[in-house]
């Protein structure tokens, strides 16, 4: 692999992210599946507990995606209580605890958990349990705090990349300031108020000239409605170019047709 990619999916040596643990992974597609979403959402750190079909078999590589390094970290272990004994805090997905009472919070309330244990330089880890069955009862045993997912009742079911992806999500989500929303202008900028004043006195004489704003009694409703359309939206300043060139073809087009009025000549500072 690459060693740029590698660089990617490995992480910083000794970050303290959360250890995913897959009990009794069956399938060695499903196990390159999970690397790929850990590596999505910045966890580096994989324990199989007696997995059936080699991890690193090219059906795992395959699915990983790219995140070959994540399973050639990845370490074996006979049993759960190996697979956890370093860690300070442990996890475990549970999709319909019963008999148990024990702390259970949403994938969304463990991110944060999970971040606040690794910010006091605490190792945690989130058990995962086989494709067929889940997590056991003496599996269970092993973990302090369960974690569900909130799903449509009818249909919870999720198969094991999809239950990681879930949590390594709301992990990077957790610590993300992305803004929720953003416009994207790319090559063009938002236009200025000055800039976007300019088009409305440009569309506002024209309208006068073809007759739209004839109603004097009506008209500086109309305006206004006009302004307040074009002042909700982050217009750019490419948008308004080309509104100005809009509104010039128009109005030549009723130049042709005859049907300017005297003196209502108008020529856009910009055009497209």
């Amino acid at each position: 692999m690459d060693e740029e990619v590698r660089s990617k999916v490995s992480g910083p040596v000794g970050e303290n992210t959360p250890v995913v643990v897959l009990v009794r992974p069956q399938l060695a597609e499903n196990v390159g599946a999970v690397a790929r979403a850990m590596a999505n959402g910045g966890l580096f750190h994989l324990r199989l507990v007696t997995p059936r079909e080699d991890p690193l078999a090219e059906r795992a590589r395959r699915t990983a995606c790219g995140a070959d390094a994540i399973l050639e970290a990845a370490t074996t272990h006979a049993t759960v209580a190996d697979a956890v004994a370093d860690l300070h805090r442990v996890f475990a997905t549970c999709p319909r605890p019963r008999h148990v009472i024990i702390t259970t919070v949403t994938a969304r309330a463990a991110a944060g958990m999970l971040r606040d244990v690794a910010a006091r330089g605490l190792r945690a880890g989130v058990l995962f349990g086989p494709e067929r069955n889940g997590l056991t009862a003496d599996d269970l045993a092993h973990a302090d705090t369960l974690v569900q997912v909130p799903l449509n009742p009818a249909f919870n079911s999720m198969n094991l990349a999809q239950a990681v992806m879930v949590l390594a999500y709301e992990w990077w989500m957790a610590g993300d300031t992305t803004p929720p929303a953003r416009l994207v202008t790319n090559e063009t900028r938002v236009a200025t108020k000055g800039e976007l004043e300019n088009f409305l006195r440009h569309l506002t004489i024209e309208l006068d000239a073809c007759g739209f704003l004839r109603n004097r009694e009506k008209r500086p409703t109309m305006v206004r409605n006009i302004r307040h359309f074009f002042q909700r939206a982050e217009v750019t300043e490419q948008e308004l170019r080309t509104l100005h060139g809009v509104v010039t073809e128009l109005a030549r087009g009723r130049r042709v047709r005859g049907r300017i009025e005297p003196g209502m000549e108008v020529e856009p500072d910009e055009a497209v």
